[in-house]
């Protein structure tokens, strides 16, 4: 099953989309729907208004989610191109709503930077309110996958050891196109104007979403709607010689074998 967040002209719907229509959930967002314990059954039995799905216009899966957690240094083919040790700990930061954008609307490349980079990601979406949970209590909180792309100013994170900088820049993420339920993530990959830049299993994953779960929720509560960026492979732009990254005009694809496609046009910020 996925489900989606679309624009309409009277506001954003949650929907299911199907092969043949996307159906109205009768939730503003998918955020609002994984909001009631039942959101599986509602989501299932939806029979609401249609859409064409060969003409939605995707919001971010969840538009405003309470939190934003995101995983540096995850996988391990980045981890030795950066040149680090397998951490003990994940290495967390946030970003803000702001910086979402849906799976095929333009990302901002951020004024005053120079060094923008692209960063494939799984995502993970949390379904069930949940604290210090275990393994089993991790797995079963996890609504399903989305593909996140956590597009980075790398001269603006590296001015500090804190990476929040560059990692919030308003409408740079791009999420989704939709989150799939019960779903199976493989092969991650991202392509800059053809050229195929990351490509990696998710298999590859140092700490795999049950563990990120289980340990942000002993941090935090971690509730309904929460993201969570899984890390990325190698093959960021930052880590070539020499170094590569995004520019005006540059096509950003980002795919998750199993869970769906973002395809994204880099403009700069006014």
């Amino acid at each position: 099953m996925k489900l989606a967040t679309i624009r309409t002209s009277t506001g954003t719907r949650a929907v299911r989309v199907d092969d043949t229509a996307a159906v109205e959930t009768g939730d503003a967002d998918v955020g609002a729907l994984l909001q009631q314990p039942d959101w599986r059954r509602i989501a299932a039995a939806a029979d609401g208004p249609r859409h064409d799905p060969g003409t939605l216009d995707y919001a971010p899966v969840v538009p405003r989610p309470e939190k934003i957690v995101c995983v540096g240094l995850n996988y391990r083919s980045h981890i030795q191109e950066m040149g680090r040790e397998l951490p003990q700990y994940p290495t967390l930061f946030a970003k803000y709503h702001r910086a979402l954008v849906g799976a095929f609307d333009p990302v901002l490349l951020p004024a005053g930077s120079t060094e923008v980079d692209w960063e494939a990601e799984l995502g993970v979406v949390i379904g069930a309110e949940v604290r210090h949970a275990t393994p089993e209590q991790a797995r079963a909180a996890i609504a399903g996958y989305t593909v996140v792309n956590d597009v980075t100013a790398r001269d603006f994170q590296f001015r500090t050891v804190q990476w929040l900088s560059g990692k919030t820049f308003e409408r740079s993420t791009p999420v989704g196109p939709w989150l799939v339920v019960d779903g199976e993530p493989g092969e991650i990959s991202c392509t800059v104007d053809g050229d195929v830049v990351q490509k990696a299993d998710t298999a590859d994953l140092h700490f795999d979403p049950a563990a990120l779960v289980a340990y942000i929720s002993g941090i935090i509560t971690l509730v309904p709607g929460d993201l969570i960026a899984t890390g990325t492979p190698g093959g960021v732009g930052h880590a070539r010689t020499p170094a590569r990254y995004l520019a005006a005009g540059s096509v950003l694809v980002t795919r998750v074998e199993g869970v769906g496609e973002c395809r994204n046009v880099c403009v700069p910020e006014a």
